[in-house]
C-alpha cells in the first residue's frame, strides 16, 4: 500500500501526540509517586492497620488442645487446595512476638485478626474452654495494647470445629446458631475488657457462595451447573446457610449490646 505525504504527516502527528501524552502521563505518575503523604493529612482517630485470619497465619493446627477445624480436614483431602494446608502457615502461633514487633515498627495502630474457634472451644458447646488457647490470645491482646495497637477481633473467619460439621452439618442446621452464640459469649466474657471493636462473621456472602454454591471451601457442597461435588444443592443450601449466619450475627450483636457493651465507643 502506498502512503502519500498527507497520510504520512497525519500518522506522524498522531504518533507525536501519543508519545507526548504518554510522556506527560509518565511524568504525572512519577510526581504522584514522589508525593509525600503525611499522617497529619488524615483526621484524628484514623486507623492505619493490617488484617489476618487465624487459619491463614497461625499454624500449630493440633497444638495445645486445639481440635481439627473444618479447614484442617478440608485441606488434608487430596486435591482440595493444590496440596497446600495451614498446618504451619506463617507460624504466627510461635512467632507472634516477632510479628507484632514488625507491625509496631511500621507505626501501625490497628490490627484486625480472627480467633480460632477450634482453639478456644475445641468441641464447641459440647466441651470445655481450652485454657491454652485463651492464654495465646490473651498474650496477643496484652502485647498489642502495650505497643499502642488497637485490636479489631473477628469472631469467626470461616473456620470452626470439625465436630460441629460431623454432628449436625454446621451452618446447614439451626443448631449452629446456638453454638455460635455460645462461642461469641465466651469471647466477650474473656476478651471484652480489652477489645472495643468486634466483627461477628467475616464475609458470610462469600462463604455461602464458595462453600455451598461453588464447592471451593469446606464442606465443598455444590451441584450442577455451578460445580461437580459429591453432595450439595447450590440452589437451596446457600440460602439456609445465610439464614443461619444472619440470625447468629443478630443474636450475638444483641447479646453484646445488652450485656457487654459498657461504653458507647465499643462497636460490634
Amino acid at each position: 500500500m502506498k502512503v502519500n505525504g498527507s497520510q504520512f504527516s497525519l500518522c506522524f502527528l498522531l504518533f507525536l501526540c501519543f508519545s507526548t501524552s504518554q510522556s506527560l502521563s509518565r511524568n504525572f505518575n512519577e510526581k504522584e509517586d514522589e508525593e509525600d503523604i503525611k499522617r497529619s493529612q488524615f483526621p484524628d482517630g484514623f486507623f492505619f492497620g493490617t488484617a489476618t485470619s487465624s487459619y491463614q497465619i497461625e499454624g500449630a493446627f493440633l497444638e495445645d488442645g486445639k481440635s481439627l477445624s473444618n479447614w484442617d480436614v478440608f485441606t488434608h483431602r487430596q486435591g482440595s487446595v493444590n496440596g497446600e494446608n495451614g498446618d504451619i502457615a506463617d507460624d504466627h502461633y510461635h512467632r507472634y512476638l516477632e510479628d507484632i514487633e514488625i507491625m509496631h515498627s511500621m507505626r501501625i495502630n490497628a490490627y484486625r485478626f480472627s480467633i480460632s474457634w477450634s482453639r478456644i472451644l475445641p468441641r464447641g458447646r459440647f466441651g470445655e474452654i481450652n485454657a491454652a488457647g485463651v492464654s495465646f490470645y490473651n498474650k496477643i491482646l496484652d502485647i498489642l495494647l502495650l505497643k499502642g495497637i488497637e485490636p479489631f477481633v473477628t469472631i469467626c473467619h470461616h473456620d470452626f470445629p470439625q465436630e460441629l460439621e460431623v454432628r449436625y452439618g454446621s451452618w446447614l442446621s439451626p443448631q449452629m446458631q446456638e453454638d455460635y452464640v455460645h462461642y461469641a459469649e465466651t469471647c466477650f466474657k474473656i476478651f471484652g475488657d480489652r477489645v472495643k471493636y468486634w466483627v461477628t462473621i467475616n464475609e458470610p456472602n462469600l462463604f455461602a457462595d464458595m462453600a455451598y454454591i461453588r464447592g471451593h471451601y469446606p464442606p465443598a457442597h455444590c451441584s450442577e451447573p455451578f460445580g461437580n461435588c459429591s453432595v450439595g444443592n447450590s440452589d437451596v443450601e446457600p440460602l439456609t446457610v445465610m439464614h443461619n449466619m444472619l440470625l447468629s450475627h443478630a443474636k450475638a450483636a444483641k447479646l453484646y449490646r445488652d450485656s457487654f457493651q459498657v461504653i458507647k465507643k465499643c462497636l460490634i
